[in-house]
């Protein structure tokens, strides 16, 4: 199933924020991703109803498997394009703004070409 780029967003905020916290509840995706709660509500509700993440009984947030593969597949987009933005000089900043656009509209097939090619031509395995 293809899910849109919100809901890619959602679910690496998610996985983002199970890293540095452990557990994560949805007021928790609000403040990091600087959204409404109401907005979050609507997210969560969408990706348990599609089957990427299931809510327990103390309200906290978990990733299916699905789920879970599909942030950390954005996670890793990300990465690489805010790494390859910086390494051009680009400001911080832009290229983190920037990679998050490019990690929602690039193939998985492209985007693994790109990185295979890139690391062996810089010969270099940061990205």
């Amino acid at each position: 199933m293809e899910v849109g780029a919100s809901s890619e967003d959602y679910l690496k905020a998610i996985f983002i924020l199970q890293k540095m916290m452990g557990t994560v509840r949805s007021a928790d995706v609000a403040r990091y991703l600087n959204v409404s709660k109401p907005s979050v509500f609507y997210a969560v509700s969408t990706l348990r109803n599609n089957g990427f993440l299931h809510v327990d009984d103390q309200h906290f947030l978990l990733l299916t498997k699905a789920g879970r593969t599909i942030a950390e597949n954005t996670f890793e987009k990300h990465k690489f394009f805010s790494a390859i933005l910086i390494e051009a000089g680009v400001e911080p900043k832009t290229a983190e703004k920037e990679a998050c656009r490019i990690e929602h509209t690039i193939s998985t097939e492209s985007f693994q070409r790109l990185k295979q090619f890139i690391v062996d031509h810089i010969n270099n395995d940061r990205f």
